[in-house]
């Protein structure tokens, strides 16, 4: 992805007369990837009629919240964008279609947003989360500045949250003090790359 710190993951598809199998999530790949072990704190789904968009959502440092995202139902348009202040790539976004064909997941660390667009109805979000949602620490952006400029290419005004729909924008956000800075995010990585496996 052009995000550093975001990976799409595509799985390796084995289909049979059954039907078909992949693994989506194997510890310690993921771990060689990101560089530390990614330890799944919560489990969550979402469902969502079309023409929803969800996010864009991180989480404070502490205590973070990265995210193994996938859709397990139906298509949507899953959007990374970097809210990490000083990072070289903040404020960029990155666009992934997924559907339950495909199985193509995204990982996102600590400090990098999440939002998307369902493309159908009966739309169903897996996320596995490296921790337990803690109330209070929400980072909410609004999905529709057009300073970020996510192209949503919409028909027609999305559904959304109340909260997603007056959330700050970017800049706003980032007046407010309410984004993580890059230092922090670096360094909390390499605090995680340094925790005992299982911990």
């Amino acid at each position: 992805m052009n995000i550093r710190d975001a990976y799409r993951i595509a799985p390796n598809k084995y289909p049979d007369k059954r039907g078909w199998f992949f693994e989506a999530f194997r510890a310690e790949v993921l771990t060689d990837i990101v560089g530390y072990p990614f330890v799944v704190g919560q489990a969550n789904y979402s469902l969502s009629r079309r023409n929803t968009v969800r996010g864009i959502h991180s989480t404070s440092l502490p205590p973070g919240q990265a995210k193994l995202v996938t859709c397990v139902r139906g298509a949507v348009l899953d959007v990374a964008v970097d809210l990490r202040v000083g990072s070289p790539t903040f404020g960029m976004y990155d666009v992934t279609p997924q559907d339950e064909e495909s199985g193509m997941a995204v990982y996102l660390a600590d400090g990098i947003g999440h939002a998307f667009l369902t493309l159908t109805d009966d739309a169903c979000m897996n996320y596995l989360c490296s921790e337990a949602y803690v109330p209070g620490t929400m980072i909410e952006v609004n999905p529709l500045d057009p300073d970020i400029g996510i192209p949503w290419n919409l028909a027609e005004p999305p559904v959304m949250s109340e909260k997603d729909a007056t959330a700050p924008t970017l800049s706003e956000a980032q007046a407010l003090g309410m984004l993580p800075s890059y230092e922090d995010c670096l360094a909390h990585y390499a605090a995680l790359a340094k925790r005992p496996a299982g911990l």
